[in-house]
C-alpha cells in the first residue's frame, strides 16, 4: 500500500469519529443558571467546525455549490451567477489589483478563491483547517487549471502568524467563516498580523442583528439551532464584530449588512423550498431539494448511504442538523433576527 493512500485512509478514519462525535458538542441540557453550555463547544472550535465539515462538506457541493455562501439576488438572476457576483463584489470593494498575493480565510473547498483568482488576477492562499476539504480544493484546483494562481494550506486561523509570518499579504478576505472562530479579537487579531500595513480586510460576517435580544427565549431557540445546523461554537451580535475590528487596529472603510438592502428576491429563498420562487429553470431544482418532498427523499436517501457504509457513521445527523439549520436561518431572516453578510472593508494603518 503507497504511503499517501495509508495517509488517506488514517484521514478517512479520523473523518468518521470526528463527523459520530460531533452532535455531543450539542449538549441540550440547560445549566442551573439557564443558560445553553456554549464554553465546551468554544473550547473545542476546531473539533466542532471539523466534525461539520466532514459531515456536510458533500451534502453542501451536491445541495448547493462549491462556495459555501449565501448571497443576494437579483429577479429572474440564476442561482450560481449571483454567488459569483457576490464573490466579484467583495473582490471589487477591496479593490483587489493583478498580482497581489491574497489570503482566503477558511476557504471551504476553494471555490471563491478560484473565482476572485481569475476576477482579480490575484494570487490566492486558500486556508482551511479541514484536511477533507483542503484535498477537494486542490483536487477542484487541478482540474481547473489554477494551480499556479491558486494553492492551498492547511493550518488553524486563529495561528496565522505562526503560518505565514508577519506582513505577508496584501490583503485577505473572509466569507462567512469567522463565525467559527471561539473569538473575533482573535482571528481579526491574527489576520492584522499577517497583513502588510496599507493592507486590507474584507469579511461577510455571520451575526445575530440589532433585533435580535438574547433574554428572549424564541430568539435564544433561533440563535442554538443557528449554531447546531451550521458547526458555529457561539454566535455573536453584528455590533461586536465592529468593535473586534476596531480593538485589534483595524481602520473601517465601509460596514453594511446588504441583507437590509430592498430586494425583491430574499438572500434566503433557495432554502424556503418554494418550487415556484425558482428564478431560472436551471435552479428549480436547487430549489425542489430544500422542500418536504425533496428532504424526505434526501433524508432517506443518506439514511441507506450510512447503513451499506457508502458515508460515514453520523452523516445523516449532520444532514439533519442542516435541515434545522435551513428552517432557523429562513426565520432568522425573515426577522431580521440573522444576517449571513455582514459586509466590512476595513484597512491596516500604513504606521503599523
Amino acid at each position: 500500500m503507497s504511503l499517501q493512500k495509508r495517509n488517506e485512509m488514517v484521514g478517512d478514519g479520523r473523518q468518521q469519529i470526528r463527523i459520530e462525535n460531533y452532535t455531543k458538542f450539542w449538549n441540550k441540557d440547560i445549566s442551573k443558571e439557564g443558560e445553553a453550555d456554549t464554553e465546551n463547544r468554544v473550547d473545542s472550535y476546531t473539533d466542532v467546525v471539523n466534525g461539520y465539515y466532514d459531515g456536510a462538506t458533500e451534502l453542501y457541493e451536491s445541495a448547493w455549490a462549491p462556495s459555501f455562501h449565501f448571497c443576494r439576488f437579483y429577479k429572474g438572476e440564476a442561482f450560481l451567477a449571483a454567488l459569483a457576483r457576490h464573490e466579484h463584489y467583495l473582490a471589487a470593494q477591496m479593490h483587489l489589483r493583478p498580482g497581489m498575493r491574497i489570503l482566503d480565510v477558511g476557504c471551504g473547498v476553494g471555490g471563491p478563491a478560484r473565482a476572485i483568482a481569475r476576477f482579480a488576477d490575484v494570487h490566492v492562499v486558500g486556508l482551511n483547517n479541514n484536511e477533507f476539504q483542503v484535498r477537494r480544493a486542490r483536487g477542484y484546483t487541478k482540474r481547473d487549471g489554477l494551480e499556479r494562481q491558486v494553492e492551498f494550506v492547511r493550518g488553524d486561523f486563529m495561528k496565522l502568524e505562526e503560518l505565514f509570518g508577519k506582513d505577508s499579504f496584501d490583503a485577505v478576505y473572509a466569507i462567512e467563516a469567522t463565525c467559527h472562530a471561539p473569538t473575533w479579537e482573535g482571528v481579526y487579531g491574527e489576520i492584522f498580523k499577517v497583513l502588510k500595513p496599507g493592507g486590507v480586510f474584507g469579511v461577510y460576517e455571520w451575526c445575530m442583528t440589532d433585533t435580535w435580544d438574547p433574554s428572549n427565549q424564541a430568539h435564544a431557540d433561533l440563535q442554538h439551532a443557528i449554531e447546531l445546523g451550521n458547526g458555529i461554537p457561539e454566535m455573536r451580535p453584528r455590533k461586536l464584530a465592529l468593535q473586534a475590528l476596531k480593538s485589534v487596529g483595524f481602520d473601517i472603510q465601509h460596514a453594511e449588512d446588504l441583507a437590509e438592502r430592498k430586494d425583491d428576491v430574499p438572500w434566503y429563498y433557495p432554502l424556503e423550498g418554494d418550487i415556484r420562487k425558482a428564478q431560472t429553470a436551471w435552479d428549480y431544482f436547487t430549489v425542489w431539494r430544500m422542500s418536504w418532498s425533496g428532504m424526505i427523499i434526501a433524508h432517506g436517501l443518506l439514511w441507506v448511504l450510512e447503513k451499506v457504509g457508502v458515508v460515514p457513521k453520523g452523516t445523516h445527523d449532520v444532514g439533519e442538523a442542516l435541515r434545522v439549520a435551513a428552517v432557523a436561518l429562513v426565520r432568522g431572516g425573515q426577522l431580521k433576527l440573522f444576517t449571513p453578510m455582514y459586509l466590512v472593508v476595513s484597512k491596516k494603518p500604513l504606521g503599523s
